[in-house]
């Protein structure tokens, strides 16, 4: 069973900050995934709309659904280019099953559903409160929440469901509490990685009350042993880690997460809690991920602070046709570069392309980390 948030409607005028309360609510209240849906437009309003979910399904820590008047090819992928994960073609869909078929061969199988199928496979929470005395409705794939007709605590009704031995979508554990090794006071030291580019950002302690909860709501939970308590980071300052994966170690004494991080994790305002250098080697970093998103921050802040001299600023200042040019002439110097057989050439040729193709997803505010993800999605 599988609890989903409904608001409607994205109308002509909407923006995505008039849904941040609403995101706010599906990443920390139990949610497994939203639906946004969308009146007919025109072209206009559709790109509005597009342009807006892009900043919504970056803020959803869950799927976001759609539900959406598909009049041409370019709506799907529109959508796909938004990171919505399923498409409602809306009643006013206007698309051959060709088109429907084109895009489910080229998005994925299970982009699209139609608007019928989707009502059978789904039920309205709101309509039906007898729901744990006939659990037999619990067949379905989705119960649909008006979010804002009226607070329903969903990890409640899961809780309740999974007495009555129906299956929810809950994080599960590989491991329970008591296969770990604890120390002296019972806990367990976690060591806490950014998902998107596996930067360490903290350390802390669980105890086994932490533990269950991080899987129960998918917010990373630990354990203060100064003020001998569990806390929710983020609950205070608002900085939320999202759980995204957990591996033990070989002894199973030490727990490593990976989080989707809200703001900073340090106190201090810092990107990460290891910033005090005890040992500084001279040694030249290797790692590909930190060397692109350590060049796209210097180009980053070369646009906003230009140096006089830089070419990096020398490009910005001739516009998007000149970084274009030069991304173009830099991929072409790779080919010819291919046809010798120096290795070097080549590395140099990639390495320059890169730089240009830095400087160009800077200027299209594109990052390393999206592209990332994207390649990760197929």
């Amino acid at each position: 069973m599988v609890f989903t948030a409904k608001k409607a409607y994205f109308s002509n005028t909407s923006k995505a900050a008039d849904f941040n309360d609403l995101i706010e609510r599906v990443n920390r209240k139990g949610y497994d995934s939203l639906i946004i849906e969308a009146e007919a437009f025109s072209d206009e309003d559709k790109e509005n709309f597009f342009h807006n979910m892009i900043e919504m399904t970056a803020l959803c820590e869950k799927p976001v659904f759609a539900i959406f008047p598909i009049t041409h090819f370019e709506d799907m992928k529109k959508l796909y280019y938004a990171n919505v994960k399923k498409i409602i073609a809306g009643s006013k869909t206007n698309v051959g099953n060709d088109v429907i078929e084109e895009g489910l061969t080229r998005f994925g199988k299970n982009l699209v559903i139609g608007i019928s199928d989707f009502e059978k496979q789904s039920q309205s929470l709101n309509e039906n409160k007898d729901i744990f005395e006939n659990t037999s409705k619990y067949n379905e794939d989705f119960y649909l929440i008006d979010e804002g007709k009226e607070d329903i605590d969903v990890f409640a009704l899961k809780d309740e469901l999974n007495k009555k031995n129906i299956e929810t979508k809950y994080l599960k554990p590989a491991y329970e509490w008591s296969e770990l090794k604890k120390n002296d006071d019972g806990l367990i030291p976690v060591i806490v990685t950014d998902y998107k580019n596996d930067k360490i950002l903290m350390m802390a302690y669980m105890n086994e009350e932490a533990y269950y909860n991080t899987f129960k709501t998918g917010l990373m939970t630990y354990y203060s042993r100064s003020r001998k308590e569990q806390w929710v980071k983020g609950e205070t300052s608002g900085h939320f880690q999202y759980i995204k994966s957990m591996k033990a170690d070989c002894d199973l004494d030490t727990l490593l997460c990976s989080v989707s991080q809200v703001g900073v994790p340090c106190h201090t305002g810092k990107d990460t809690c290891f910033f005090n250098d005890v040992l500084k080697n001279d040694s030249i970093e290797k790692n590909p991920s930190k060397i692109l998103t350590d060049l796209y921050k210097v180009i980053e802040d070369r646009k906003v602070n230009p140096k006089e001299g830089s070419y990096t600023n020398y490009l910005f200042d001739k516009g998007l046709d000149k970084i274009l040019k030069k991304v173009g002439e830099e991929a072409c110097e790779i080919v010819i570069a291919s046809k010798n057989e120096e290795a070097k050439e080549i590395k140099y040729e990639i390495a320059d392309f890169l730089y240009h193709l830095s400087v160009l997803m800077v200027e299209k505010n594109v990052t390393w980390e999206e592209v990332a993800e994207e390649l990760s999605n197929r």
